[in-house]
């Protein structure tokens, strides 16, 4: 009787805990990061990329938050998690097998540039492996292109996981058709035409998409381990249900970008990219 009374004692305790620890940990990001809504997107970018400014778009001379290469990812999971979001809904099945090959290639693409990207910044900016050719002259467009192919690839086999792992009657449909992935691609694209005019227009909702596919991604990877380890996988029926494993999710992730925010700021001492040469 005694163990019976305690389960809903605990339940009830973490549904008052998880909102109180996401409001402190909030308040402890906004209260680091510097001052501004923007300066709050760089906390978030601060976290995940190194930020440096030749390999970044700029707003009226001012950097975005992510690099391109970052932009792109993130922006592209970022409308590729809305997109299924209203398409996909419940789904839960990966895409067919010829639509994962295309995904690897996007994958790939991104693993050959970012090599090539950076084994070129060593070579101009420490002078070491100077022997070593180049595959081609990276540029800020590649950049933004293989960042969206890994953008759109993360999105796509992370959505149907977190379907599988969440709704008591999921939909066994896989997550997107071709002609849905092919519009999709179509979207991408065209955002990504609209950032290399680097109009303030375009780049202005492209900043804040973009930081909201770092929290969108780490939100979800961590409100999957909560469900986990609260042994509450395929419990949930409505959208309504998942606040609290949502709101754990965030809780976590954004107590992680807090804590590489802090870490990254002791180690450099500036909220720029990273220090080069």
């Amino acid at each position: 009787m005694q163990r019976e009374n305690t389960v809903p004692l605990i339940g009830n305790l973490i549904r008052w805990l998880v909102p109180i620890a996401l409001i402190f940990v909030l308040a402890g990001f906004l209260y680091i990061t510097p001052p501004g809504f923007l300066g709050k997107a760089d906390g978030i970018g601060y976290a995940v990329c190194h930020r440096i400014d030749g390999r970044s778009f700029h707003i009226l001379g001012r950097q975005l938050p992510l690099c391109a290469r970052c932009t792109g990812e993130f922006n592209a999971a970022a409308i590729s998690l809305l997109f299924m979001g209203i398409v996909s809904k419940k789904r839960s099945s990966l895409p067919r097998k010829s639509i994962i090959a295309l995904l690897v290639v996007f994958f790939l693409a991104f693993g050959i540039d970012g090599s090539n990207s950076y084994l070129y910044l060593l070579k101009t900016t420490t002078g070491q492996l100077e022997n070593i050719p180049n595959i081609y002259i990276p540029n800020n467009t590649l950049r933004l292109l293989t960042g969206t192919g890994m953008g759109l690839a993360m999105a796509t086999m992370l959505f149907p996981v977190v379907n599988q792992s969440l709704w008591r009657e999921a939909d066994n449909r896989p997550s997107l058709a071709w002609r849905e992935f092919g519009i999709l691609i179509g979207i991408l694209l065209v955002v990504d035409l609209g950032i290399l005019t680097e109009s303030p227009i375009i780049l202005y909702p492209v900043a804040i998409l973009s930081v909201l596919g770092v929290l969108s991604l780490l939100t979800m990877v961590f409100s999957i381990v909560w469900v986990l380890l609260m042994r509450q996988e395929n419990i949930f029926e409505r959208v309504q249900q998942l606040w609290l494993p949502v709101g754990a999710g965030l809780t976590l992730a954004l107590l992680l970008i807090s804590a590489i925010d802090l870490l990254r700021l002791r180690l450099t001492g500036t909220w720029g990219g990273f220090p080069l040469g």
